[in-house]
């Protein structure tokens, strides 16, 4: 590449290397136009706007309060459940479950639905598909879930899940005891 002075220079090669720069400088200026009119115009959008807001409104409800609220509503439309605590750590969910009458289920727990609605502040849940139903209230999201289908003589299961959005809730599993503190070793 040093003996680029040796090689003659003729009139081609300077109209050659000339229509180079005259291609690579309106190029140059086009692509620094383009990135300062997408900088201005993306500014607005990516600016600092601080945290995101919480996903539920007020302090979060414990399991407990939660779970005795579903149980109540659910026993005064005459559907008996049990508590099966989560045995997940660090994610907080129950399940409420249970047996009813097949020819009754689906109009008690709708039943159960509409009175926790009317008498303990829940909302209405995110649409599932199915035969779901779906309320929220604080941290707490409940779908209630039936069996259409039961086979003759038997009891329609009823099945309520209840899962926190929060997932710092006090869980219900029962935690591992704390390891004893070692002390130092005297020498």
């Amino acid at each position: 590449m040093s003996d680029w002075s040796a090689v003659p220079r003729t009139g081609r090669t300077d109209i050659i290397v000339r229509r180079g720069r005259a291609r690579t400088a309106p190029a140059a200026l086009a692509m620094a136009a383009l990135t300062a009119a997408t900088a201005t115009a993306c500014a607005f959008q990516l600016r600092d706007l601080g945290p995101l807001p919480p996903r539920y409104s007020g302090p979060p409800l414990p399991a407990d309060t939660v779970v005795s609220e579903m149980t109540a509503v659910l026993a005064a439309e005459g559907i008996t459940v049990q508590r099966e605590p989560s045995a997940v750590l660090g994610r907080c969910s129950e399940r409420l479950s249970g047996r009813h009458a097949p020819q009754t289920v689906e109009a008690a727990v709708k039943a159960a639905v509409a009175r926790a609605r009317s008498e303990h502040g829940w909302q209405d849940g995110p649409d599932t598909a199915g035969e779901k139903l779906t309320l929220t209230k604080g941290n707490w999201t409940v779908m209630a879930g039936f069996a259409a289908e039961v086979p003759a003589g038997g009891q329609a299961p009823v099945i309520i899940s209840l899962t926190c959005v929060d997932g710092e809730a006090t869980p219900t599993a029962p935690t591992a005891p704390s390891a004893p503190a070692l002390a130092p070793a005297s020498t």
